[in-house]
Formats: structure tokens, sequence, C-alpha cells
């Protein structure tokens, strides 16, 4: 069905947190096909996810605050947008709409068109954190589980690129390569968790391209003890002096909030032409010692990359692995908590995934315009928004 909006309406003030083109955005949805029949549609599709997304912005992210934000507002936002019908749809409506009329991987790629991709000439210039997460709150009546979704992040943009859900019979493993395969890797190093470490994916992101990062365990048992034996002291016999090592090291401490943190991370390519690992440059030790009162916390891990000591020393290598533990606080927490989506129990169809696209178009929105609190960026949003409702509207 042709959505009647008047693309001329759809302008926002540039004293709005967010003061993104609303046009541009509601063209981008255009490309999304509505999957209901045209007979007794009320409600075009392309402003009703432009709906959703202001009201996540302004702080009503769960399905009933969002249907009655628009509710209260119907008067305004059916002038905003230039539409035919004065009203706005019930909560059973959004329901139904979200989670049966809208295909999921086409408002994933629509939106993800809409936030151009950073410039990453300069090989390893871009960090991409590949991690996913289970929307807790769709867990259907007798399943264990809810729908699992994986996500490519840009922590350092604070953008998401792609999404892809992982079906309830497979993991991260078989999702990811074809999460990869829809992006643009050059310039990029692509980071993940231990589950991630697979020749095949390694060399995958090598052929597209780009390079990998990859904290390792003992899913691949003969790698780790390679790099262990590598970083432990050798025997020296008296008389004799420890054999030479190209050994890189970067230390970092931070104190606040009665903590105190150190990170050391060391680097070798002396097991570059050892290891038959694909594209393999460089590898790393990673030590993280946390103490806050009487608790203390002492961690090892091991990496591997594909980046050289000449593109990444030290240094850069403590930031992207840091990146890669960024998608937690930068994405999920942002997901889990502020805009609660775990909280959602939206299970009808495609929803639980059109609502988690939603939030990410949210983050993204964050990170383009460099405000990093959320909640306050969402109290102001609301506010202005809405006195940019009644001047519209006087």
């Amino acid at each position: 069905m042709e959505s009647t909006t008047g693309p001329a309406l759809l302008q926002l003030p540039a004293d709005l947190p967010f003061a993104f083109s609303l046009q541009a955005l509601s063209a981008h949805l255009h490309s999304v096909p509505d999957l209901r029949k045209p007979r007794g549609v009320r409600y075009p599709l392309p402003p009703l996810l432009a709906l959703a997304l202001l009201a996540k912005l302004a702080g009503h992210s769960r399905l009933e605050p969002l249907a009655d934000w628009a509710k209260l507002r119907a008067a305004d936002l059916t002038t905003l947008f230039g539409l035919s019908r004065p009203t706005m749809p019930h909560q059973s409506t959004w329901s139904r709409i979200l989670g049966s009329a809208v295909d999921p991987l086409a408002l994933e790629h629509a939106l993800s068109t809409f936030f151009h991709r950073p410039d990453g000439d300069t090989r390893g210039s871009l960090v991409l954190a590949v991690d996913g997460k289970t929307l807790c709150g769709t867990i259907p009546q007798g399943a264990t589980q809810g729908v699992h979704l994986v996500a490519a992040y840009l922590p350092e943009q604070g953008v998401v690129l792609a999404q892809l859900a992982v079906d309830c019979k497979e993991n991260e493993i078989v999702v990811v390569p074809t999460l990869l395969a829809q992006l643009d890797l050059r310039g990029m190093v692509v980071v993940g968790d231990a589950m991630q470490a697979q020749r095949e994916l390694s060399a995958q992101v090598l052929k597209d391209g780009g390079d990998y990062a990859w904290l390792v365990k003992d899913n691949q048992p003969t790698l780790v003890a390679e790099i262990e034996e590598l970083f432990e002291a050798p025997p020296i016999a008296p008389g004799h002096s420890a054999p030479a090592r190209d050994f890189r090291t970067v230390r970092q401490v931070e104190k606040g909030h009665g903590r105190l943190e150190e990170r050391e991370l060391t680097a070798s390519s002396m097991l570059v032409g050892y290891s038959d690992w694909p594209g393999l440059a460089q590898v790393f030790k990673v030590e993280r010692t946390a103490q806050q009162g009487k608790k203390r916390v002492h961690e090892v891990r091991y990496g591997i990359t594909s980046l050289p000591a000449s593109v990444a020393s030290a240094e850069r290598l403590l930031e992207v692995v840091r990146s890669e533990w960024g998608i937690e606080n930068g994405l999920h927490y942002r997901r889990d908590v502020t805009l609660e989506e775990d909280a959602c129990q939206l299970r009808r169809g495609g929803g639980p995934q059109v609502m988690a696209a939603l939030n990410n178009a949210v983050v993204s929105l964050l990170g383009c315009h460099g405000e990093e609190n959320l909640a306050a960026v969402q109290r102001r949003f609301d506010y202005q928004f809405d006195r940019m409702l009644a001047r519209l509207n006087p």
C-alpha cells in the first residue's frame, strides 16, 4: 500500500537532541515491504515504523507505552506525517503490524543504509565487534530460550551495521559468516570472543579485505597451548642468558568509584611461520587485575590477530581488545536496561527482531551524535519533541 506521508511535513527542528532527517529516514523505510493484504489496511507501514522509533527516542520502548504515547499525540502526529486517519493504532494492532506486516531483514537493511559506514581506508582503523544477545522476554511457552540475535557493531562510533537472528537449533558460529558477508570489511578489524575464533571465519575475513582479532580459549586447544608456551618464562641454565624475544608490552591503570583496575597486554610475532592459523601476524596475552575493597580479581586471556606489529602496536591492540568488551556496555546494556528490551514481551512472528532493530537504530543515533547518556537524551527528546508538536499545532 502506498503511504500518504507528506514529505514536506517531515522536518524536525535543529534544537532537538537528535536533529536527524526524518524525511530521509522515512524514505529509507519506504523500501520495507508491507506484508499485509491491501484490503482493510488503515495505517501505512513507513510512518508507523518511524513513529515507533520516535517513541523509543522519547523513552517509551515497550509495546504498551509506545501505543499510549502515539495515541495521546494522535492529532499532532497525523499532521506531522500527513496521515489521512486522525487516530493511532491500538496496542493489539501495533503487535499485529510489528509481528506480521514487517520483514525483519528488510527493516534491518533499510536502517543499515540510513547509517552510513564511516571511512576506513587505513588498515585496521575501524573496529567491528560481533556478539550475540538473547531477548529474554520473548521466550515462548514450553521453550527454554528466547530469540537470539547477533549484531555487528562499531564500538568506537556507536553504530550497528547489521544484525541477524540465530535459529534455535544453531549457534552464532553458523550465522556470523553470513552476517559479515553482508558488510564491506575493508579497513576493519573484526573482534569477537572465543566462539568466533574459527579458521574458516578468519580466512573469510581476510578474503573480504578485513583483519581479525580473536580471544582464544580451550575450543582451540593446540593454539592456546602454543601461545601459553610462548609466554611462559623459559628455563635458563646456569651461565646462559635468556633467549631473545620480541615481546612488546603496554600497561594501563584506571582508578575510580573505589575500584582500581590494571591491564597489561604483551604482544609477539614469534609464532608467525610456526603456527598454521590463517593469516596469523601476532599473538597476545592480556592480564587484568581489579581491586575493589578486599575483593581482588585476576584473569589472563590470550588472543590472536592478523594485524602485523607495523600496523597495530601493543597500545592499539589493547584498544582493539577493549573495544570488543565495549559492545556489552555500548549496545547490549543500553538495549537491556534503558530500552527495556528484555521486558518487552512481543512474541508474535518477527516482532522481537523488529523491536530490536529499532532499538539498534536508537543506539546508532546516539553514537552518530556523540551522546553517551541515552536515558538523559530520551528525557530531553520527549520534552522538546512535545514542544515542537505544540508549535506545529498552535
